[in-house]
């Protein structure tokens, strides 16, 4: 039985689309040699996971010539809103509230992260004090 991911996107989807994004307009080799500078990977890889990209609506091209030229066809923050909604859907039984719970109570933010959460916070609740 194949498990089911709890994201649509890989890790090295979600590498080059960062990469995409960084570089507005990217070919196979300008995100390849980008990659070359952490890991070897293969020319063809990443071709293939471009063209899986593009096939899921992340990624649109045209042609210049013979060459490829990518470039994002959804904005990061829209990919990270459907991300962490699957996520909290499938994890956390679509409540917020588990995710962020979680997030706090893992130790693994810093004293300056907590105090821009509560300014966030505090931030959102002003907006819905004056909007009402």
């Amino acid at each position: 039985m194949k498990r089911k991911s709890l994201t649509p996107l890989g890790e090295t989807e979600m590498e080059i689309l960062h990469h995409v994004w960084d570089l507005r307009d990217a070919t196979v080799a300008d995100v390849r040699d980008r990659i070359l500078e952490s890991r070897d990977v293969a020319y063809t890889t990443v071709m293939t996971v471009m063209k899986n990209l593009a096939s899921k609506g992340y990624l649109t091209y045209r042609k210049d010539g013979v060459t490829y030229i990518y470039s994002a066809a959804r904005r990061p923050e829209d990919v990270r809103r459907s991300l962490i909604g699957d996520l909290v859907h499938k994890v956390f039984h679509g409540s917020p509230l588990a995710l962020v719970q979680t997030l706090v109570q893992s130790g693994d933010l810093t004293d300056d992260e907590r105090a821009e959460l509560r300014q966030l916070i505090d931030a959102m609740e002003d907006d819905d004090a004056n909007s009402a």
